[in-house]
């Protein structure tokens, strides 16, 4: 089996939850034999079942009754093509045409934020060893000071995939830390910085309050820093993953989505939901527990994992 081949199949089997229950809603509607309001109406509660969105499955459904009043679409077997069209249309209106974390300044940094249980810093953790194997030299700064096991998961990383952990003791400024992380990346030439943040706040300090703190330290010490700004969303959490994205965007400003646990969740929808409501590009998807099983997302071979039979 050739890499692509490979990398496919995983993604498909990944997705399978997701797809499963989808394929299955949608041969039953196609099974009817007919596009009438039953149809439409059954079409777009699978969307949102999906967790497509309820805005997402209200304009693909639009689109579609338009193309069946104007004859484009005459047979119910036609609406898959059509909606395999549509999400590719909307996940690609915003996608980057590659791998879009790749360091564009040196040092490279990039600013992690999620709500805790999310993946976060297993997810920082698989980015470092994918960067390592790339031959760059990556530090990791421990931001979320406020969980103790936060610190020493980013320790585990690290020495897994031979990442130097800049940390201070639990419970201290997370501003600090990431202030030491940035001399330290300046100082000894490393080519990416990755840094952890605060999940949950143990203090009255707001946690938006804080982030946005973290931001402006970066960007003093580092004229462009933080040059990345990735949330880690859980798959599973369907909506509520769109909410958390909607807050922490209006705080910092999120630059791109690193979508965990989609292997677990029969709402992969979420992607497209993500992308058209938000406007914020999904850079890495999460489809197993593997280093290997964080890769960068491709709109193509989602859309078509998503509808392989």
């Amino acid at each position: 089996m050739n890499e692509k081949k490979g990398i496919f199949e995983k993604l498909k089997s990944g997705l399978s939850k997701t797809r499963s229950g989808f394929l299955s809603g949608l041969n039953n509607i196609i099974g009817r034999g007919k596009i009438d309001e039953d149809f439409f109406e059954g079409l777009e509660e699978l969307l949102i079942t999906a967790d497509v969105g309820v805005h997402s499955a209200s304009r693909i459904i639009s689109g579609l009754r338009e193309d069946v009043k104007k004859n484009k679409l005459k047979e119910p077997k036609d609406v898959e093509q059509y909606l395999k069209s549509e999400i590719l249309k909307i996940i690609k209106s915003l996608q980057p045409s590659a791998f879009s974390l790749q360091p564009k300044s040196n040092p490279f940094v990039i600013m992690v934020i999620g709500v805790n249980g999310s993946g976060k810093t297993t997810t920082i953790g698989k980015l470092a060893s994918r960067y390592m194997k790339e031959g760059k030299k990556v530090l990791l700064a421990a931001g979320d000071t406020f969980r103790a096991a936060a610190i020493e998961q980013l320790e585990i990383w690290g020495k897994r995939s031979g990442c130097t952990v800049i940390k201070h003791q639990s419970g201290a400024d997370p501003s600090a830390v990431i202030y030491d992380a940035v001399q330290s990346a300046k100082a000894r030439e490393y080519d990416i910085l990755i840094a952890d943040t605060a999940g949950r706040l143990h203090t009255k300090v707001n946690l938006m309050e804080e982030m946005k703190k973290i931001k402006r330290i970066m960007g003093r010490e580092l004229q462009g820093a933080p040059h990345e700004i990735l949330m880690v969303l859980d798959a599973t959490t369907g909506q509520n993953a769109v909410s958390q994205a909607r807050l922490f965007n209006e705080a910092v400003g999120i630059t791109g989505i690193a979508l965990t646990k989609l292997d677990g969740t029969a709402k992969g929808g979420v992607v497209i939901n993500i992308i058209d409501e938000l406007k914020i590009p999904v850079k890495l998807i999460g489809v197993g527990e593997g280093v290997d099983d964080l890769r960068e997302f491709e709109p193509e071979a989602f859309v078509e994992a998503l509808f392989d039979r």
